[in-house]
């Protein structure tokens, strides 16, 4: 198995900082997309002059985890798709044994590496463990099995990944964990010129927002609300305590909060971004 039946994904958004480690550990005979979620011709023209392997397309805009990456799956000719975190660093054997398992397990649809609870549990290297989702830093699509329907672009951050392992398992699609890859995922804040307050702002929003459609989504509307009402309520009370205790940080954080939960309850589409400094 060959390294040109794989193409990498990077989503990107003002993540110049934090893309050059990972883009240093992937071999260089590997096709890799990145898409990156603004108008940054600088950026682009860096990353295609200094990486001969790589595309860079520019959505115009920030559209958000599920939008940008399928524009990179869509874009990608080949057999396999690696989609990737910006603050990822992959390790020397993980492209190899990616494509190793996908040509033992064909039919597979989602593979992801392994984790912390193998070492814990000695989990055997040499199997594959089946599992129900995996998480998003790192992906690898078996793509003849989507026909181009990837992640629910209704999704701006949070839930992606989990909504997706989700369609596959309706569809009886085999997930695995592959302990013999491993993949860094430093965790950190991937985005540069955005404040720690305006991400957590953001992530607040998002999470709520994504939370209440996801169960809408798979459980009915009913269900959803059983779940965000008690944080809905939560979080009222905490901005109104915030505010009358001139807690102005708390206060504003607690509110995107409420404003997520609102929002999707609502059923306004998930339109809040972040501010840059």
């Amino acid at each position: 198995m060959e390294s040109a039946d794989l193409t990498i994904i990077i989503v990107t958004f003002n993540s110049e900082s934090k893309i050059y480690d990972c883009l240093k550990s992937i071999p260089k005979e590997v096709k890799i997309i990145i898409v990156e979620n603004s108008n940054n011709e600088s950026f682009k023209k860096k990353l295609e002059n200094q990486y001969q392997n790589l595309k860079c397309i520019l959505t115009g805009g920030n559209m958000g985890y599920s939008i940008a990456n399928n524009i990179g799956l869509k874009n990608a000719n080949t057999k396999y798709a690696l989609v990737l975190n910006p603050d990822t660093v992959i390790n020397e054997k993980a492209i190899e044994n990616f494509l190793d398992r996908a040509r033992k397990n064909e039919q597979f649809w989602l593979m992801g590496p392994g984790n912390d609870q193998m070492v814990e549990l000695n989990f055997n290297k040499e199997d594959l463990l089946e599992v129900n989702n995996i998480k998003g830093f790192a992906i690898f699509f078996n793509l003849s099995k989507f026909n181009n329907d990837f992640f629910d672009e209704n999704y701006f951050l949070y839930f992606e990944e989990i909504d997706l392992c989700k369609k596959v398992k309706n569809f009886h699609g085999k997930i695995y964990l592959d302990p013999k890859i491993i993949i860094k995922h430093n965790g950190a804040r991937s985005v540069d010129n955005i404040s720690d307050f305006e991400l957590e702002k953001n992530r607040n929003w998002h999470w709520m927002w994504s939370t209440f459609y996801f169960y809408k989504k798979h459980r009915g509307y009913l269900f959803a609300l059983s779940i965000i009402l008690p944080k809905m309520i939560s979080s009222l009370i905490k901005v109104i305590f915030f505010t009358i205790t001139f807690n102005k940080k708390k206060r504003d954080i607690y509110y995107f909060r409420l404003n997520g939960i609102i929002n999707s309850v609502i059923g306004k589409k998930s339109w809040y971004r972040p501010s840059l400094d």
